[in-house]
């Protein structure tokens, strides 16, 4: 038998960021002298340190080492009991190795964090936001908002009031602000608001925005118009003072001129239209005369023909198809990089590679408020270009949408880059962006 051990306390208490302690005592249970590697196994393995961590003690000898809970003030580590083991292993005798097992009983603590986003827009009748809850604590929550106008200027309407959060997740409720006044014409007003996010009854916290109001009609709509009647009242000017003279006058000439060319042909035809009545009997009767003089029947008048009908009547053929709509999503896992020009990298290669990718729209989104830079990349062939760049702190959910769409040829690729710079207790940066578009 290698070795024996005892832990001074199994059940612990411990609070997040503080530190507690409980020693082990091991005794050499062999008959050669032996060294003892002493370390925490479990949930508690990441907080928990032995001191010292290695013991060398002679046949019968006992020795005591300290172990030290230091559990994180975070999101990572719930609340509630956590069991661990303190493992004592033989270099002499490893099969002789033994662990006492324990717990930790560690505490709640309650961080919840909110911001409205954006902090400010610009509307006439109505602004578009979303409060962004996180809950940095330990220990599930649920959070009530109530936004407040202490002008009471706006009209407020929430998705929902109330929302549950997990340990270290995030929620964003969507909130329209109305005005409760509107005006066609005039500069611009400030409306400030507030948004009180209230967690299982504690103190509210309080978030602002903005509303910058407009006027209805748009800056250029009294412009244009005015120009628009300055050119009907010139164009109705030009009619009447100019073009409308000028046309009567020329169709008055041109007229006369008509008249007296009908008169003056009325004249010729009559007086020679007797003599050529005349000579046409006479060339008649000279012509079938001839034709029976050599036997043959004079021709009588025919109509036929047609046009050449092959029964077909070819269509314009359709067009193109407009392509397969198509959407999915890039996520990434990055690691944390002090390097803020180093990338890791998430590529997407179509399933397809004989066909065209066409992005229309995209969401990116940061659940977590991670901290670093995102890009977006189009890989052709080994050469890469940036289409898109955006820091992961300046957004939580991101749409961008185009006229103008991103167009991928066959064998390209989407790649998705993130240069993680969490705080080392917030861990891996896990943004992600959402396309949608078509195949061609």
């Amino acid at each position: 038998m290698g070795a024996t051990a005892t832990l001074s306390e199994a059940g612990l208490v411990a609070e997040p960021g503080e530190e507690t302690t409980c020693s082990v005592t091991i005794r050499n249970a062999g008959q050669v002298v032996d060294q003892f590697a002493v370390d925490v196994v479990g949930d508690a393995s990441g907080w928990a340190t032995a001191e010292p961590a290695t013991v060398n003690l002679l046949p019968g000898e006992t020795g005591t080492v300290t172990v030290r809970f230091a559990p994180p003030r975070s999101s990572d580590v719930p609340a509630g009991t956590i069991p661990f083991g303190v493992r004592v292993f033989s270099s002499e005798d490893p099969a002789g190795s033994v662990v006492e097992e324990g717990t930790v009983q560690l505490g709640a603590f309650t961080e919840v964090t909110a911001e409205i986003v954006p902090a400010k827009v610009e509307a006439g009748s109505k602004a578009d936001f979303e409060v962004a809850v996180d809950n940095r604590g330990n220990r599930p929550v649920a959070v009530e908002l109530s936004p407040l106008d202490p002008e009471d200027e706006l009209e407020f309407r929430l998705e929902r009031e109330r929302t549950d959060l997990a340990p270290g997740t995030a929620a964003f409720v969507r909130m329209r602000a109305r005005p409760r006044k509107r005006f066609l014409r005039g500069q611009p007003v400030r409306h400030r608001f507030h948004v009180f996010v209230t967690a299982d009854g504690g103190e509210p916290i309080k978030t602002e925005g903005t509303m910058v109001q407009r006027q209805l009609l748009p800056k250029w709509l009294l412009p244009a118009l005015a120009a628009l009647l300055v050119l009907l009242l010139a164009l109705v000017t030009l009619w009447f003072t100019v073009l409308r003279p000028a046309v009567k006058s020329a169709a008055r000439e041109a007229a006369q001129e008509q008249n007296q060319e009908i008169v003056k042909a009325a004249q010729d035809a009559g007086a020679g239209a007797d003599q050529a009545k005349k000579n046409a009997d006479q060339a008649k009767q000279n012509s079938e005369q001839a034709m029976k003089a050599v036997g043959l029947t004079p021709p009588g008048e025919t109509t036929g023909g047609g046009t050449a009908n092959d029964g077909t009547n070819p269509s314009r053929p359709n067009a193109a198809a407009a392509g397969t709509p198509t959407d999915f999503r890039v996520a990434a896992d990055a690691n944390i990089d002090a390097n803020v020009n180093r990338f890791a990298e998430f590529p997407y290669t179509m399933p397809d590679p004989k066909k065209t990718l066409v992005i229309t729209d995209l969401i990116l989104q940061n659940p977590r408020g991670d901290t670093g830079t995102l890009r977006l990349l189009r890989d052709s062939g080994g050469t890469k270009s940036v289409l898109l760049e955006v820091g992961l702190s300046n957004f939580r959910d991101l749409d961008h949408h185009w006229l103008q769409a991103w167009r991928f040829q066959p064998g390209e690729k989407i790649v998705l880059a993130v240069s993680c710079q969490n705080p080392g207790d917030r861990g891996r940066c896990t943004p992600s962006v959402s396309f949608s578009g078509r195949v061609e």
